[in-house]
C-alpha cells in the first residue's frame, strides 16, 4: 500500500525539519517547499493527500495556495499553520476552505490528531458518491437539495459553524448529520441547550468541577467539552448565555482548553464548536447582549435552515414518513391522508415548523377513524402561505387568529426549553397549571 504523500510549506527550516520528521515517524512521505511559487509548482506535478501550509511566505500569503488548492484540488484537505494568538488568521484560512488550523509553536499531539483527521477525510472524500438511505434530512425541494449539498462540504471542515433558523426548524438534527459525515463521527455527538441550564451552574456543566470546590460538588464531574472529547459540542440557543459565561467560553474556544471549577490548571480540549439559535445573533450583539468578539469566533461559517413553509413541496413526504414512524411504534398499519386534509397541511403556516408537524401528525393519528386522517383530525387554523405577514383576510375569526398567536409563543418557548414544561411556564410567566390548560385548550398536549 502506497504512502500518503503530504506538502508541507514554511520558510522556517526549523519548522519544515518538525514537521518532516512527525510526519515521517507517522509513515507519511512529504514535499518541501519555502514559498509560494515552489508550492504551486509542486502541486501542479504531484497530487498530495494533504497540505499544511505557513501564513506568511517570502512571495505571499498561505491563503492563496488554500484558495488554489480550492479550486484546483478540491479532494486535498489542507491546514494553516499559523502564529500564536493570530486567531483572525485563522478563521480567514477556514473561510477560504481550510479545514482546520495549527498555531506556533506547534504542538505535535496536536499535529498529529489534524493529520490523521485530515488523512482520514481525504479517504471519505474520495469515495464515490452514493444515495444515503438513512440521511435525515427529508425533502426533494431546491432549498433541502441546496442544504444537504452545504452539509456534505461543511462536513469536511473544522470550522465553528453557527446554524441559524427558526425554532423547530431542524437545527439539531443539522448538526448531528454535520457531525455524522464528518471525520468525528466515530466520537461523541454532544448537544446540550444553553438556556436549559441554571446560570449559577453554567461553568460547572460546561467545564467540569472538583471534589469539594462547592457545596454539592461530592466528586470530580467533567464537563461538557470533556464529554465530547475528540467529537461535537452542538451549542443549541446559544444566544441565551449570560455575559459572563460568554467570556468564558470565548477564551475556552481561543486556547482550546478549559480550566475545571476548582482548580487552576487548564485541561486541553478537541472538539468542533457547532452553535445555533432561533434569534438574529447579529441583532443581539447590535443591542447588546451577545459579545461581538465571541460571535465572529463562532460564526466563521453561517448555514441557514430554511423554515417548513419555504418548502411545502417536502410537506407530503414528510407527512408519511412521519405517520409511518408513529405506526411503527404503535405496532399497527399507517394511516392515509385524505386529500383535502393534505392540502390544508401544504397550505398552512407552520409557525413551529416541523416540531409543529409532528405534533398535528401525533394527535391526527390518535384522534383518527378508519385509519384515515381528515381534516377535523389535523384542527388547523385557516393560516395559508401567502407571504411573510399573516394574511387577515384568511382567518377565519378574531379568535382564530388570537389562538394561533398563542400557538406559536407556547411552541417557541417549549422549543427553547427543550419541552421542558415547567422552565417554559416560568419563561412565559405563567404558572405550570395554566400552561397546561393552554396546551390541552390549542390541541398541543393529548
Amino acid at each position: 500500500m502506497n504512502k500518503p504523500l503530504a506538502l508541507i510549506i514554511d520558510d522556517e527550516p526549523d519548522i519544515l525539519e518538525l514537521l518532516d520528521l512527525t510526519l515521517g515517524r507517522m509513515n507519511i512521505q512529504t514535499r518541501s517547499a519555502t514559498n509560494v511559487a515552489q508550492a504551486l509548482e509542486l502541486l501542479n506535478q504531484h497530487h498530495f493527500d494533504l497540505c499544511l501550509t505557513d501564513m506568511r511566505l517570502p512571495d505571499g500569503e498561505g491563503l492563496s495556495i488554500v484558495r488554489h488548492i480550492q479550486q484546483h484540488c478540491p479532494n486535498t484537505p489542507v491546514a494553516m499553520i499559523t502564529a500564536y494568538g493570530s486567531l483572525e488568521t485563522a478563521i480567514s484560512a477556514l473561510k477560504s476552505g481550510a479545514f482546520d488550523f495549527v498555531t506556533k509553536p506547534v504542538d505535535l499531539q496536536r499535529l498529529r490528531e489534524l493529520v490523521n483527521s485530515a488523512l482520514r477525510l481525504n479517504r471519505d472524500m474520495e469515495k464515490p458518491a452514493t444515495p444515503d438511505d438513512d440521511d435525515p434530512i427529508l425533502g426533494i425541494s431546491p432549498p433541502i437539495q441546496q442544504l444537504r449539498k452545504q452539509i456534505a462540504k461543511l462536513a469536511r471542515s473544522e470550522a465553528p459553524l453557527y446554524i441559524s433558523g427558526e425554532s423547530g426548524s431542524g437545527k439539531e438534527l443539522v448538526a448531528r448529520r454535520i457531525h455524522e459525515l464528518g471525520t468525528r463521527a466515530c466520537h461523541p455527538f454532544v448537544p446540550v441547550n444553553c438556556g436549559a441550564i441554571p446560570s449559577e451552574l453554567m461553568e460547572s456543566e460546561f467545564f467540569g468541577h472538583r471534589k469539594g470546590s462547592f457545596t454539592g460538588a461530592v466528586a470530580d464531574k467533567p464537563g461538557l467539552f470533556q464529554a465530547a472529547a475528540g467529537g461535537t459540542l452542538f451549542l443549541d440557543e446559544v444566544a441565551d448565555l449570560p455575559l459572563a459565561m460568554q467570556v468564558k467560553l470565548l477564551r475556552a474556544i481561543q486556547e482550546k482548553a478549559v480550566r475545571p471549577v476548582g482548580t487552576q490548571q487548564e485541561e486541553p480540549v478537541n472538539v468542533r464548536l457547532l452553535c445555533a439559535t432561533h434569534k438574529d445573533l447579529a441583532l443581539e450583539v447590535a443591542e447588546g447582549r451577545f459579545r461581538q468578539d465571541l460571535f465572529y469566533r463562532l460564526n466563521v461559517i453561517e448555514l441557514r435552515v430554511p423554515p417548513l413553509r419555504e418548502r411545502r413541496e417536502d410537506i407530503p413526504m414528510m407527512t408519511h414518513f412521519l405517520l409511518r414512524q408513529l405506526a411503527k411504534r404503535a405496532g399497527v398499519d399507517a394511516p392515509a391522508v385524505h386529500p383535502s386534509c393534505m392540502e390544508q397541511l401544504s397550505n398552512y403556516r407552520f409557525p413551529g415548523n416541523v416540531r409543529e408537524l409532528e405534533n398535528i401528525l401525533e394527535r391526527a393519528f390518535t384522534l383518527c377513524e378508519n385509519n384515515v386522517i381528515t381534516d377535523s383530525d389535523i384542527q388547523l387554523t385557516a393560516t395559508p402561505v401567502t407571504g411573510d405577514d399573516t394574511d387577515l383576510t384568511q382567518i377565519d375569526s378574531l379568535e382564530d387568529f388570537l389562538d394561533d398567536i398563542e400557538r406559536k409563543a407556547l411552541t417557541q418557548a417549549l422549543e427553547e426549553t427543550r419541552w421542558n414544561k415547567t422552565a417554559a411556564a416560568r419563561r412565559l410567566g405563567l404558572t405550570f397549571r395554566s400552561l397546561r390548560y393552554r396546551l390541552k385548550k390549542l390541541g398541543l398536549e393529548d
